[in-house]
């Protein structure tokens, strides 16, 4: 049976980190470096979240990441989909009519209609797509929001403004150096 993989969860994450941040964006790295996660990690997420409409890319110095829709409108599914690709949860093989009793020639009545195995998991599959569609980021923001202290969010916003300030000033010597050549 296919799982969710570590890439789900920390697209999530990161979408986290964009909600409420309207106009100002967030770069992969800075993404990466807020989870302790490696940045190439990061990247390689980015781009199916873009195709799937859930963020855009800003470039440039002051470029990054944003939300391209409310945290409202993207769901979890939405998330698992873009990350993922929308596969099955299972895969039936069919193995009902396998049975060696049969010796390679299966009765109708053991393979007719749809597998009960996969009957369930379509079940399953169905109650799992249904319950990751009904929370949003901004149902998960809002959580985030009740169990953290109001200082934690000045801190990250004082984190942010440390890290793009460090790029700058190393922007900045590395053109000094260059023209010192």
């Amino acid at each position: 049976m296919a799982h969710l993989g570590a890439s789900v969860e920390y697209a999530v994450h990161c979408l986290l980190w964009l909600v409420g941040r309207e106009g100002q964006p967030l770069s992969s790295r800075e993404l990466a470096t807020l989870q302790g996660i490696s940045p190439s990690f990061v990247a390689k997420i980015f781009p199916k979240l873009e195709k799937a409409q859930l963020v855009t890319a800003a470039e440039g110095a002051a470029g990054g990441y944003s939300l391209a829709r409310e945290p409202e409108k993207i769901t979890f599914l939405d998330i698992v989909d873009a990350v993922e690709g929308r596969k099955p949860l299972f895969d039936c093989q069919e193995i009902r009519g396998k049975c060696a009793i049969f010796e390679g020639c299966p009765p109708v009545w053991a393979t007719r209609g749809t597998c009960s195995v996969h009957s369930v998991m379509l079940k399953v599959e169905k109650a799992m797509r249904a319950e990751l569609s009904a929370h949003t980021l901004a149902d998960v923001a809002a959580a985030v929001d009740q169990k953290a202290p109001p200082n934690f969010f000045i801190d990250v916003d004082q984190w942010i403004e440390e890290q793009a300030e460090n790029q700058y000033s190393k922007r900045a010597s590395s053109r000094t150096r260059k023209r010192e050549r």
